[in-house]
């Protein structure tokens, strides 16, 4: 409360103004957060839960939500139950996103085009569903029934045949009615009221309750980033490496600095531990930014949340929009706005970012819920290696090959050249062999 009351005598972030190329790796630092630490207090949960299995998930549930759950599935009655929970308005936002959001992903899925190499080599690729998926979605303080629709959507498109989720209770042991009301909506095979790192080990090892999954998918804590990250190391696969939200705003004299304000703010009362920055080429726009942020935070229930944010911040005043687009493709942001004169312009020239929102008029909250596209994204600089999430997420890639006896013919002597230059000689004899055959029958 005392930040607040100090608002208006302070700069709400704090400004750089011109930096030099070389100084901008040290603007592009993220707040730290170490996993070595974290992953030793969370191996013990998920070596737990490997050997105990529901009896370690009933332990850690006491422990850590404050619950005492005999049953963790979801049943059909507190599904029903949960739909009259939700209001009229609610149910028809998240079924009106949900259509979106399936829209802009079901022409995701690849087709299959089989390219014949040459005459009797034909080669193909097919998309095939992962089996089995687990997706995570936190309900702390924020229960992001939004992310149930960003992950479930694209997993029933794919055709995923086992679809579990999890999600921590309350200490009713209740799940939030919006997250049931958007699971069962999505298509949802099953739900568990388990959270937190034990919500990860048991769809990583199963349990007698809850499936183990080949692939997990969602946000978390930094226990559940820890304890997704050991779960890469069982050979489960995970969506991308996660970390604290954030957001960069590129912005000119004609960015309307109300807005932009408001987009800051959207992404720092995510957590403390969120960032966001504004790089701009107009000093006037920054002071009447500044003073935006002044008057909105003050009207924020999660302020104090954003206060904290915006510590972890800046605003970087730069010499050209040039400079603004270099800048921006080394930070590699996970939401990038462009406010700025001829914004798609700017847009073509992006490479590195999550998720890309273009206009005065296109808020970073229309991709968090109802656009269409996808906000799971890479986080912490990994924009410039990973994608976000996408249908494409929820396939692996199989590929084919089928060669006639004329294709082997043709292709026959580079494998045989190739192999024999590699001393790989038992390579070799397998073509060898079938073109001796193939010359015996003429």
């Amino acid at each position: 409360m005392e930040d607040l009351l100090r608002i208006k005598h302070k700069k709400m972030i704090e400004v750089i103004r011109y930096p030099r190329p070389e100084e901008w790796k040290n603007l592009l630092e993220r707040p730290v957060m170490d996993l070595s630490v974290i992953e030793e207090r969370v191996q013990p949960i998920m070596e737990k839960v490997k050997n105990e299995g529901d009896a370690a998930i009933k332990e850690f549930s006491q422990k850590f939500d404050k619950v005492t759950l005999e049953n963790f599935k979801v049943e059909q009655e507190e599904l029903d139950t949960a739909k009259q929970s939700v209001s009229r308005e609610l149910r028809n936002a998240i079924l009106y996103a949900k259509t979106n959001i399936e829209k802009f992903h079901v022409l995701q899925k690849e087709l299959v085009k089989k390219v014949e190499i040459l005459e009797g080599v034909t080669c193909w690729r097919k998309s095939i569903p992962i089996q089995k998926v687990g997706l995570y979605i936190p309900g702390g303080t924020a229960p992001l029934f939004s992310t149930v629709l960003m992950l479930a959507v694209p997993a029933v498109l794919a055709e995923c045949p086992e679809i579990v989720l999890c999600t921590p209770p309350n200490k009713e042991g209740k799940v939030h009615p919006a997250i049931l009301f958007a699971a069962k909506e999505a298509g949802v095979s099953q739900i568990f009221k388990v959270g937190g790192a034990q919500a990860i080990a048991a769809m990583t090892y199963g349990t007698e309750t809850i499936p183990a999954t080949y692939k997990i998918f969602g946000p978390g804590n930094q226990y559940v980033t820890a304890a997704k990250q050991l779960a890469q190391r069982e050979g489960v696969a995970i969506d991308m490496p996660a970390g604290p939200s954030e957001v960069l705003v590129i912005a000119d004299e004609t960015a309307n600095p109300t807005f932009v304000a408001a987009d800051l703010l959207s992404q720092a009362e995510h957590g403390e531990d969120s960032q966001v920055v504004l790089v701009s080429v107009n000093s006037q726009l920054i002071e009447k930014v500044q003073e935006a942020l002044k008057t909105q935070i003050a009207l924020l229930p999660r302020k104090e949340i954003a206060m904290k944010a915006l510590k972890n911040s800046s605003v970087v005043l730069l010499e050209s929009i040039s400079k603004a687009i270099e800048f921006t493709n080394q930070y590699a942001p996970e939401h990038l706005i462009i406010a700025t004169h001829k914004a798609n312009n700017v847009a073509d020239k992006i490479v590195n970012a999550g998720s890309v929102f273009i206009g005065n008029y296109t808020p970073e909250s229309a991709g968090d819920y109802a656009s269409g596209t996808n906000h799971t994204l890479p986080t912490n600089g990994y924009a410039r290696n990973y994608s976000g999430v996408s249908m494409d997420s929820f396939f692996k890639k199989i590929t084919y090959q089928e060669i006639t006896s004329e294709g082997l013919r043709r292709l026959g002597p580079t494998i045989e050249t190739m192999a024999k230059e590699e001393q790989l000689d038992a390579h070799k004899m397998a073509v060898t062999v079938r073109l001796k055959a193939l010359k015996k029958k003429g």
